[in-house]
């Protein structure tokens, strides 16, 4: 008994631990409805390419591509001002993304759920460049 016990513990705490270092997930309708309150903290970061970006994103998203976010990063202001909502494509250039944020200090992290491709599986407004076809 003890030891089932013991276990729990030692579960919960390595739950804890993995879940304070996983940026939390939001979910579009909820950042809809923060963007449509004009929320001053929430900062939508697009680490797609720049042409990507140009043929449609979230609207108020600054594009800073995840490969170049290091060199770029003092663009975001001070760390820990905003909350800060991070996509690309599919979810990959998210998770580096992400990994460089925090390692530069930002903890008010999230990551879209579903990123692009789930934002505009469902119809959501996006902007588009109008030089695109």
């Amino acid at each position: 008994m003890r030891f089932l016990v013991l276990f729990v513990i030692l579960a919960a705490a390595f739950v804890g631990v993995a879940s304070a270092e996983n940026p939390s997930s939001i979910e579009p309708q909820a950042l809809s409805e923060r963007m449509e309150s004009g929320d001053k903290e929430l900062l939508v970061l697009d680490v797609r390419s720049a042409a990507e970006f140009d043929e449609g994103h979230i609207p108020g998203a600054i594009n800073v591509p995840h490969d170049v976010l290091g060199e770029r990063i003092a663009e975001l202001g001070p760390a820990g001002e905003r909350d800060v909502v991070v996509y690309c494509r599919s979810g990959r250039r998210s998770a580096i993304a992400l990994e460089a944020l925090k390692g530069a200090g930002f903890s008010r992290l999230f990551h879209l759920e579903g990123d692009y491709l789930r934002w505009s599986e469902e119809h959501r407004r996006l902007i588009k460049d109008p030089a695109q076809p």
